[in-house]
């Protein structure tokens, strides 16, 4: 995940201070050359990193915070808070004009994922209740027409497309379009370059001056480190943007990107990209994300990936079933796929504060939940209903059906027990079925793990 080894320099400087009961300047200065040399490692802006430590430096070293009871506590708060302010302080919204449509054209480089984030903005629009159409105008790159077709598809956004003609005419017809059918959304995927150059710049601005887009968003791949926040300074320069989007910060990138754009180009990040699926776009919240950044976690997008992945009517189902000390290997195994849909458990997991630093240390088998799945798949409906019928030779079968040892089938009927006998002490109080709540102790399905 992003900023991992960012997270990993900042944490051991802010724990140095934290180990001193009483904190002097050279103390706060020392700590803070640490923390600017962890930004530098990270592919921040060497400007960035400067003006960000001496700004914390300048609140840190005050009479107020020194002197006081916990001053190490104080300057976290000061390195999260200047983070946040770095990042942009809030989260930017997308232009919601008086008379739709909301044009909105995306531009980038090939390979930053600008097709598939173009679908993934139209299906988080469409979750919203928006009606929202894709235009192909990418007519150089092989099958990119295709692409988004096929991406839209997925996303069930229709998608406009008149061939190989000029992407001005292309996406004036599309507007057009959109207005005689009601869509609200206009998402404009145009043609990229392996660099830029005059060519892309033009064709861009041609499009631009057609259409009057709402909103430029500029698609940046994170992973090119300090590269992305040149690209985002040549494309604002030249074309104007309204706001970045951020792809592939689940992946293993400094994350300099990230804390570098807003400040160099003056433009906001609005929406990252957390991985390879459709549903894997996010609105970016600065605050969220400095807490992330520091090991704090960040419990309002856990909540709110729950809330969109869950579903309630299972929960109120599963609540009944609780109450009723009737909870079997079907519900069991139904939970484990509604955790599934929330991403990969390390990334989920990483949004509980406290659990950053234990899923470092430890290596998150994902492949866990697989093998419980599996054990489960490889029972009857019967047996799933009943997990009383489970006797050894059952056990057994079980075992060589899923490939795995009776120990472990043992071990997932031991914990199923303990789940039922601590539903059946609770006797169903406190469970309200509420959206997103987990249901069953995670740490228990991970073997204790955690």
């Amino acid at each position: 995940m992003a900023f991992e080894g960012l997270t990993d320099k900042l944490s051991a400087a802010l724990k140095r201070l934290r180990s001193k009961g009483k904190l002097t300047e050279a103390d706060v200065k020392e700590s803070m050359r640490e923390v600017r040399m962890a930004l530098l490692e990270a592919d921040v802006n060497f400007k960035v990193a400067k003006d960000f430590t001496a700004a914390v430096t300048e609140k840190a070293v005050g009479a107020q915070v020194l002197e006081s009871l916990t001053p190490a506590q104080h300057i976290v708060k000061i390195v999260n808070d200047e983070l946040t302010a770095l990042m942009g302080g809030i989260n930017a919204r997308l232009a919601s004009p008086n008379r739709p449509p909301c044009v909105i054209m995306l531009c980038g480089l090939q390979g930053s994922g600008k097709t598939t984030h173009a679908a993934k903005l139209a299906k988080m629009l469409k979750k919203q209740g928006h009606r929202p159409i894709l235009v192909a105008c990418d007519i150089y790159r092989p099958a990119a027409i295709d692409q988004l077709k096929v991406v839209g598809g997925k996303a069930e956004v229709p998608v406009f497309e008149m061939g190989t003609q000029s992407p001005v005419k292309t996406s004036k017809e599309a507007v057009a379009h959109a207005k005689d059918h009601g869509n609200d959304v206009v998402i404009i995927d145009t043609a990229g370059r392996l660099h830029i150059d005059e060519a892309l710049m033009k064709e861009l601005q041609d499009v631009k001056a057609a259409v009057m887009p709402h909103e430029i968003l500029l698609v940046v791949d994170a992973m090119t480190g300090q590269d992305a926040v040149n690209v985002a300074q040549t494309f604002n320069d030249t074309l104007g943007i309204d706001g970045v989007i951020l792809t592939k910060l689940d992946g293993d990138t400094r994350g300099g990107a990230a804390l570098s754009v807003r400040q160099v180009t003056g433009k906001p990040i609005k929406f990252i990209g957390t991985g390879e699926k459709l549903d894997d776009l996010e609105p970016f919240h600065p605050d969220r994300m400095a807490s992330r950044i520091l090991g704090m976690g960040d419990v309002l997008s856990f909540i709110e990936r729950a809330e969109q992945q869950l579903d309630e009517k299972k929960a109120v189902e599963l609540e009944q079933k609780m109450r009723g000390s009737t909870f079997n290997y079907n519900d069991l195994l139904d939970q484990f796929e509604q955790v599934r849909k929330m991403g990969p458990l390390k990334q989920v997991l990483s949004m509980i504060p406290g659990m950053e630093k234990q899923i470092k240390d430890q290596d998150v088998d994902e492949r866990q939940i697989d093998r419980t799945m599996a054990i489960i798949k490889s029972m009857t409906p019967a047996e799933r209903e009943k997990p009383g019928l489970l006797n050894a030779s059952r056990r057994r079968r079980i075992a060589s059906g899923s490939g795995l040892r009776v120990e472990d089938v043992n071990k997932l009927v031991k914990q199923l027990e303990m789940i039922q006998k601590m539903f059946k002490q609770m006797g169903g109080k406190g469970k309200k079925g509420r959206k997103g709540r987990m249901p069953f102790d995670m740490n228990q399905m991970m073997g204790g793990r955690f």
